[in-house]
């Protein structure tokens, strides 16, 4: 949200700069987000001033340009060659002095520098209204006004206004900060905090009255639930047209863009005290009736926008005698708005149900300045006070008569909050007991009006406007709030407790897999569970019946809950891809949501994505690819630092994959892995492979907390290798080998490696190699020769009959 720092200055006399403001409404809790600096033209017209042409002569050398000699109140007149048709002596005009950057309306900036144009020097430059920013008319240079003064900077003459805006970052529960009024009343209150006492000046319609009573509109409103308060009132005999340039620059401050008087008079009490308005061309409205209700479902409707909208029964609409002209609260319609030829208006001021009014604006996919307000909740008690200041506002700029009386549809009037403060609680809740007597100034301060006192606490009356306040606790923030966090002083004695965590978890054994994986490279990311149902086109496994969908979706590509995260990490994978960042080892702890069996279920994940080279590039490494091999590597380092073991590698079933391998404990799966199918990486317009893992985290959890750590004495006799190079036939694994060694050796043998793998040339047909390392140990005494012989040859016996192998 802006607020512009001259707007906040009619509100209350503020002196202090614009950086003293921004920390008291950050300490206030308005934090300023930053302050951007504004001018009603850009650049100021710094380095403009203005000048008298003191002679004017043709050019010898160019029929289209003359040569000009213009006094700006220095010692010497400036010679300035003009290409302006319509220069002559004796005018006074705006010059840009050797060094003035100009902000054209159109177009680039640029400086002015001294140069020869066609032979003759050129010391400054005579400007049209667009070159200076000023319009957009190029078809000679401005000529002024004969009185001014020479000399004197052209920003006083054409009262180019500066400013400061805060760019505040308002939490969803401050909507009574959503307005200057709103910023103002809280400086209001931290200033009287610091002592200051400075008065709130609010707008006056003191002027407002009924000059005649011609134009009368009636109102009608059948669903008082969604409309509280419904205020309008008719304005006839205005001029539509450009607004005044006060006006324009308040909006352009805050970065709205002007379009007419009206329409900006509207929305300029919109930000001004937070009352959305809405003028409506009275001409327009047939029957010269107003019904404030809801239509049929699937009602056609076009927005301001051009845009037809089907109508959901539950959407309030402001209707005329025969069509709809305006979603309530929220957009208006194409045929019923303000235009050029508009002499006459009804002017809409409201307040419209907070949830109503959002579960629609949700519904459309429409967000105004309007429905910001109204779906937060705005003060139920200034309708008809900014109706009377947004008339009267128009009546300043546009002209007209107050054409009727001012229509006020308040059946039920909305009632304040009754709170009850106790004294002890606050001070349970600030830490610090605040004097009781600054606690009732801070409330008053707040406009919470204070009904009674007591020993134990006080009586208060919130108004409507503060929806966010309606608890004890909410008191007490407020109170906090104003007093200053700042303020408040820290003890010295700090009390914890200390609880009793279980290592098995979740947190505990993800920190400890981050921190492994971390180790090796990989980046923690994360990424939403919002997704889009279109992933699941990618896979059969996939589907759409187990979809959960958001009831109102932000948009179609976040409207359902993920079933996989390989998605959502190839989004992230292509987007670091597209910015040169082609070597990626990722992984994210997430879950998975799926609507089965009438069901819902989250699970747990944790997945692992790498694609690229292992390692950064450097001159005294040979860059390797990532490759499946690398990743089960990885997911075999992450089992082992659970103590997961026993279990057992077969071919993965998954469409997800081109290839890949599923490890399962006891038919449990643990982990998917392998690499990404190339059709799905296409999809996401990537081109390098992507290795990716997907483990059952639930499961592994629940393995990690039966898993029995045992502990062994390190071993004080040598380990002994040896090696064996085998021919075996293609379709025999390693994970064969693996397992028939340990059933023949089950004591001695620790460890066996795959250290060698060819196929080629010189080996039979069907065959391959395999170079495998045999680790022996014995933990009681060192191995003979003999032993070892007898073990090694057990082995290649086993390893004949079984695999059919040859010793190489």
């Amino acid at each position: 949200m802006n607020i512009s720092y001259n707007w906040l200055k009619q509100f209350i006399k503020i002196n202090w700069t614009p950086e003293q403001l921004s920390e008291l409404l950050t300490d206030l809790g308005l934090e300023v987000e930053g302050i951007e600096s504004f001018e009603s033209v850009k650049g100021g017209l710094e380095g403009v001033v203005i000048g008298e042409v003191l002679t004017c002569k043709k050019h010898p050398n160019a029929d289209k340009l003359k040569i000009t000699t213009v006094d700006i109140g220095q010692e010497a007149p400036l010679q300035i060659v003009c290409g302006a048709p319509n220069v002559a002596a004796g005018q006074k005009v705006p010059v840009a002095t050797i060094g003035t950057t100009l902000y054209p309306t159109e177009g680039a900036s640029w400086t002015i520098k001294k140069g020869k144009i066609r032979g003759e020097e050129s010391h400054g430059m005579i400007c049209a209204e667009d070159e200076l920013g000023l319009g957009t008319s190029h078809d000679g240079i401005m000529v002024l006004d004969a009185k001014l003064k020479v000399g004197v900077p052209a920003a006083e003459v054409f009262k180019i206004e500066k400013d400061n805006v805060f760019e505040i970052g308002l939490t969803p529960n401050r909507a009574d900060a959503m307005s200057h009024l709103g910023v103002a009343r809280d400086l209001k209150a931290g200033f009287l905090q610091k002592d200051i006492n400075l008065e709130l000046i609010t707008p006056s319609v003191s002027a407002f009255h009924t000059d005649n009573r011609t134009l009368k509109i009636d109102v009608g409103v059948k669903h008082k639930e969604l409309a509280p308060r419904y205020c309008g009132v008719t304005i006839s005999g205005l001029s539509v047209e450009e607004s005044p340039q006060w006006l324009q620059n308040r909006l352009k401050a805050i970065g709205l863009n002007p379009i007419n008087n009206v329409v900006d008079a509207t929305n300029y009490v919109l930000h001004e005290l937070g009352q959305p308005l809405h003028a409506f061309d009275a001409i327009k409205i047939t029957g010269k009736k107003i019904e404030v209700k809801t239509l049929e479902r699937g009602t056609k409707f076009i927005t301001l926008d051009g845009v037809e909208r089907e109508l959901h029964e539950d959407d309030l609409m402001i209707c005329d005698g025969n069509k709809p002209m305006c979603i309530a609260g929220i957009f208006g319609g194409i045929d019923s708005g303000v235009t050029e030829t508009t002499t006459s208006i009804f002017l809409e001021s409201a307040y419209f149900n907070p949830v109503s009014i959002r579960k629609t604006a949700k519904r459309h996919g429409l967000s105004t300045d309007a429905s910001f307000r109204f779906e937060r909740g705005i003060d139920p008690s200034i309708t008809e006070y900014a109706l009377k200041r947004a008339a009267l506002l128009i009546q300043d700029v546009a002209g007209g008569e107050i054409t009727s009386d001012i229509v006020d549809f308040y059946p039920n009037k909305i009632k304040d909050y009754e709170v009850r403060l106790s004294f002890e609680n606050a001070k349970k809740l600030i830490g610090e007991e605040i004097p009781k007597e600054v606690i009732k100034r801070i409330l008053s301060s707040l406009e919470i009006k204070v009904n009674n006192v007591t020993e134990a606490g006080l009586g208060l009356t919130v108004p409507a406007y503060r929806n966010d306040v309606q608890r004890e606790t909410d008191i007490i923030e407020e109170i906090l709030r104003i007093y200053g966090y700042n303020t408040i002083k820290t003890t010295k004695k700090l009390s914890a407790s200390i609880s009793n965590t279980s290592r098995f978890e979740d947190h505990v054994i993800q920190d400890t897999i981050g921190n492994l994986l971390a180790a090796q490279g990989f980046f923690e990311m994360l990424s939403n569970s919002l997704t889009t149902p279109n992933y699941i086109t990618f896979s059969e496994q996939l589907k759409a019946e187990h979809h959960i969908s958001m009831l109102n979706p932000l948009s179609h590509d976040l409207s359902v809950l993920r079933q996989s995260l390989l998605f959502s990490g190839l989004e992230a994978v292509s987007h670091n891809i597209n910015r040169k960042r082609l070597d990626l080892k990722l992984f994210e702890f997430g879950k998975t949501y799926h609507h089965i069996d009438d069901d819902r279920k989250e699970l747990k994940h944790l997945c692992l994505l790498v694609t690229g080279n292992r390692e950064p590039e450097s001159w005294y490494t040979v860059n390797t690819k990532s490759d499946f091999f690398y990743l089960k590597g990885m997911v075999n380092a992450i089992l082992d630092r659970l103590g997961i073991s026993g279990c057992t590698e077969v071919p993965l079933r998954n469409d997800l994959f081109g290839e890949g391998l599923s490890i399962v404990h006891k038919k449990t799966p643990l982990v998917d892995f392998g690499m990404v199918k190339k059709s799905i990486l296409k999809a996401f317009d990537i081109s390098q492979e992507v290795i990716y893992a997907d483990f059952y985290w639930d499961a592994i959890l629940d393995m990690v907390k039966r898993n029995k750590i045992v502990f062994e004495p390190i071993p004080k006799y040598p380990q002994v290798r040896r090696d064996f190079a085998l021919l075996i036939d293609n379709h025999v694994s390693f994970e064969d080998i693996l397992k028939i060694a340990k059933q023949s050796e089950r004591q001695l043998l620790k460890d066996v490696n795959l250290f060698d793998v060819y196929q080629g040339k010189n080996l039979p047909q069907g065959k391959k190699s395999y170079a495998v390392s045999f680790t022996l140990q014995d933990q009681n005494k060192t191995l003979t020769d003999k032993q070892i012989d007898k073990i090694m040859t057990k082995l290649q016996v086993s390893l004949e009959n079984e695999l059919g192998a040859e010793l190489r």
